[in-house]
């Protein structure tokens, strides 16, 4: 049943079905240490609303295209920033990812621009270079030991970022992702502490958390400083764009916390979940030897031995397949949460004021009422004809509604351009014996990095 035929029919409004409270410690130990199997076996067992209680805090969970649709794009002004990224303000700020309201509508505004179409296929030339020098690096390695891929990917990602967003060499900047990963793990504490543990307390976690930030206001200082010292090039990039935004603020001290909040948060969503998203993809792309032949003749038949252009994209359709079935399994962003403003009823079940709602990209893409054999890697799901088959909102790697991803555009660009051009003549080989574990962070990333065989395609 649909949110509008709950409606019409007035349905009697009742409460989800779910887990008992007796099974709080259990779902306690979950949420600590497989948030993911959390999700999966609530939605197998109690099906597509599911209510769980954990502690002194009560899940409404929705796993159905229709209901996702709902909270996300038909009533999105009763659901604002939920459990995760409402902790996670207090280790990232108020940054695009956690802001609400007039602040988020006013930075939406300011950075929307540099993500025009017409812009990022300008900068197609430019995810190209880094990406040749990153098949550099690997083809260095070719027949040594093993290479951090997730490490290498992470350094690409930050590489394309400073030159498409910022206009700025982060290639100095070193410690940006070991930084990330110490926000992340504190914005994921926060979350499952329910930010109730005080951050002053010297735990060594949080120490590490409060050296990471203060290394990253340096480098957002020290960003702001080197724009302010040049003359000329490209004034409406993002980095442009937000010091002028905060100029106007009158407290010196909000301006620079403005300016790191969304600087951090940028730097953050701008590389993480691509580097996340290339990281599965060649683990994937290893375990399917149908798929890593595809891959080689599609790119080694559209591209040759040149660098790609913007319009290759419409020409490496299965490169693009293999991007978007990775992102069905492996969602950069596995969770949507939201705290219902005022109630609502969702499919006959009566949401209350207050309530943490939740939409589960890593479940719903999942869901076998929409996918058949849901568990295994197909690329071929996303050719045009099953694509049309399916709800819209059955897939949504990158959100929806009014909070959906600005960098989607350049993020799969990058995607699809890095694969195509490791694969025509390269092979990145997993270990024997090696494992590869999701670790469901802010975003959903290999835990403990990817170490793979760099072998001649």
């Amino acid at each position: 049943m649909t949110v509008t035929q709950a409606r019409a029919t007035g349905t009697r409004r009742r409460v989800p079905p779910g887990p008992s409270r007796f099974a709080t410690f259990k779902l306690l130990n979950m949420l600590l240490r497989d948030r993911l199997a959390l999700m999966r076996t609530a939605a197998d067992g109690y099906g597509d609303a599911v209510r769980v209680a954990i502690g002194p805090k009560t899940l409404y969970f929705f796993n159905h295209p229709d209901y996702a649709k709902y909270v996300l794009t038909d009533n999105p002004g009763n659901y604002h920033k939920g459990i995760g990224l409402h902790q996670a303000r207090r280790a990232l700020g108020d940054g695009l990812l956690t802001s609400e309201g007039e602040l988020w509508r006013e930075q939406r505004r300011v950075i929307q621009p540099a993500f025009q179409a017409k812009r990022i296929a300008a900068q197609a030339s430019v995810v190209a270079e880094e990406a040749a020098r990153m098949v550099g690096r690997l083809r260095s390695r070719t027949g040594a030991g093993p290479v951090d891929i997730t490490a290498e990917m992470t350094e690409l990602t930050l590489g394309v970022l400073g030159r498409t967003l910022l206009d700025e060499d982060l290639s100095g900047h070193t410690s940006i992702g070991h930084d990330f990963e110490a926000v992340q793990d504190q914005a994921m504490f926060e979350v499952v502490t329910l930010g109730a543990v005080p951050q002053f307390l010297p735990l060594p976690q949080q120490l590490r958390f409060r050296a990471a930030r203060a290394r990253l206001q340096k480098v957002t200082e020290q960003l702001a400083a080197h724009r302010a010292l040049r003359s000329g090039g490209d004034t409406d990039d993002v980095l442009s764009r937000l010091l002028e935004s905060v100029h106007a603020e009158r407290d010196p001290r909000v301006a620079r916390r403005r300016l790191r909040d969304e600087l951090v948060t940028l730097l953050l969503a701008g590389h993480e979940t691509t580097a996340s998203t290339l990281s599965w993809a060649f683990h994937l792309i290893d375990q399917n030897p149908e798929v890593v032949e595809r891959l080689r003749d599609e790119a080694r038949s559209v591209l040759g031995d040149r660098l790609p252009e913007f319009g290759d994209l419409q020409r490496l359709t299965y490169t693009t397949m293999v991007v978007e079935e990775t992102m069905r399994l492996y969602p950069p962003v596995w969770m949507l949460s939201r705290i219902a403003q005022g109630p609502d009823v969702i499919a006959g079940y009566d949401i209350p004021a207050g309530a943490d709602v939740v939409v589960c990209p890593y479940t719903l893409h999942r869901h076998p009422a929409f996918w058949e054999q849901p568990d295994r890697f197909e690329p071929d799901r996303f050719d045009r004809q099953r694509r049309a088959q399916r709800p819209r909102y059955a897939y949504i790697p990158f959100g929806a509604g009014p909070r959906f991803c600005v960098g989607n555009h350049l993020g799969m660009m990058e995607a699809v351009f890095v694969i195509a051009m490791v694969m025509r003549e390269l092979r990145l080989v997993l270990p024997k014996g090696a494992s590869v574990v999701p670790e469901p962070m802010l975003s959903l990333r290999v835990r403990g990095g990817l170490r793979m065989s760099v072998q001649r395609g």
